[in-house]
């Protein structure tokens, strides 16, 4: 297939976040792009207002009329998309060009020199951080996160380098053909798709086999690679970390060099891995270690990772994507180290039931460590509901004694009766949609009572 002899891309899940950034590509390509989606959001009417058409009832009649020229128009589908949607199956039924995000994905960036990160966790930040450096080279980065530096999840660059967001959902990234590439976690997750744990490390192993040039990976992952880590000894080593007025600054030792007094804005050492291994796949491409460090210095983060929305002396609202144990971890790490003698209210809300069920203790755990928590339904995403798996269970396996189950029109006025100088609000699902009229409603709040 020759993507220059397609003029036509209809996108089936148009506003999710990594299909959305391809749909830009293609807009700033010059070709006529349209598509479906269940919910009209902010990602939707930012492409909107790039002259895309989109519709959010799954009907034949809503396509536009040029979309539905078999030899002109390529379709793309995510494979979160419900299997009985009327427009995907008359497109796949009437034998158009129908591709997954990943396999589109992996064709845009197959005749480039191709950095991919992948990994269960930190892979967007990652990622993020790593086309911000090569914006040096003019990459063009296929991102899974708003990049606060760009507002955008597509960084447009050239044809030369791709940088992209290697996801191991659906054994996605094994459609990417990357010249180097970085894994940050191998966690289990996504068992809906995989069965269980050693399945997905197989992914893993699969996806290393497929890098050309050089594979990098976390310390302690059972890959064959370059290693990466904070005070250990490894092939590039993040060392001397320490928070000064507000932002991390440390050194770092690679193969070859060293470099001193990197400053990096955002908080956890999780970030500074995230840092350190963008700041890797950098170096092997070649860009200079002084000029990661400037990157790094005014790299501002990735929407819904770790995102202040209101931050005054006396209250903190925090926003984060993180829906697994092991994120959830990180962010009330990083939340207790910049806040160490604050109370620290939690708002989740559980993405999927199978997730909720294969880690039901793990989560339990990790939000016990709050001060306080407020659990709103799970958001079932593309799931049915599994009978016994709900809020109610995951609560009562939580050991704190402040917590309770709250509806999401009720977020603002459980915040408001709480005595927590912190609240992160945590979750994948419809949860980051309201962070917006959350933060409006408590800075009123302040405002009144200064």
């Amino acid at each position: 297939m020759n993507l220059k002899n397609i003029h036509n891309v209809y996108f089936v899940g148009i506003g999710g976040i990594g299909m959305s950034a391809i749909a830009r590509y293609f807009v700033s390509n010059g070709k006529n792009v349209a598509g479906y989606d269940k919910n009209s959001t902010q990602i939707t009417q930012d492409l909107e207002n790039l002259g895309v058409q989109i519709h959010f009832k799954d009907a034949l009649k809503n396509v536009p009329i040029s979309f539905l020229e078999k030899k002109d128009t390529l379709v793309v589908y995510t494979p979160a998309i419900s299997k009985e949607n009327i427009e995907l199956n008359y497109f796949l039924d009437n034998n158009f060009t129908v591709l997954k995000r990943a396999e589109i994905l992996g064709k845009i960036t197959e005749s480039t020199f191709c950095l991919a990160v992948a990994g269960t966790h930190g892979k967007t930040t990652t990622s993020s951080i790593l086309g911000h450096i090569m914006t040096e080279v003019k990459a063009t980065s296929f991102l899974g996160g708003i990049a606060e530096n760009y507002n955008s999840n597509l960084i447009l660059g050239e044809d030369k380098v791709s940088v992209v967001e290697a996801d191991e959902f659906d054994r996605s990234f094994l459609k990417l053909s990357p010249n180097i590439a970085c894994v940050t976690s191998m966690d289990a997750d996504h068992l809906d798709i995989y069965g269980n744990a050693e399945a997905l490390k197989e992914s893993f192993v699969e996806f290393s086999k497929k890098v050309s040039n050089t594979l990098v990976v976390a310390k302690g992952l059972p890959l064959k690679g370059l290693t990466y880590a904070i005070n250990d000894d490894a092939d590039y080593k993040a060392y001397n970390l320490r928070i000064v007025r507000g932002k991390y600054i440390f050194d770092v030792k690679t193969p070859s060099s060293e470099i001193k007094d990197i400053e990096f804005l955002l908080p956890g050492h999780h970030n500074v891995m995230n840092a350190l291994a963008a700041l890797s796949l950098a170096d092997i491409y070649g860009i200079s270690l002084e000029k990661i460090k400037e990157s790094l210095a005014v790299f501002k983060g990735v929407k819904r990772r770790f995102s202040y929305k209101i931050k005054t002396e006396n209250f903190v609202l925090i926003d984060d994507y993180a829906h697994h144990p092991t994120e959830i971890n990180a962010v009330e790490a990083s939340v207790r180290e910049m806040y160490p003698n604050k109370e620290i209210l939690v708002v989740f809300q559980p993405h999927l039931f199978s997730r909720t069920r294969d880690f039901i203790d793990s989560f339990a755990d990790s939000l016990s460590k709050f001060d306080e928590v407020l659990l709103l339904d799970i958001y079932p995403a593309r799931e049915e509901p599994i009978k016994g798996v709900n809020s109610e269970w995951l609560l009562s396996k939580i050991y704190n004694d402040k917590k309770k189950i709250i509806k999401k029109n009720n977020i603002i006025e459980e915040i408001k009766k709480s005595d927590a100088e912190v609240v992160v609000m945590l979750g994948a699902g419809d949860i980051g949609a309201v962070i917006n009229d959350v933060t409006k409603e408590l800075l009123k709040t302040i405002a009144n009572e200064i």
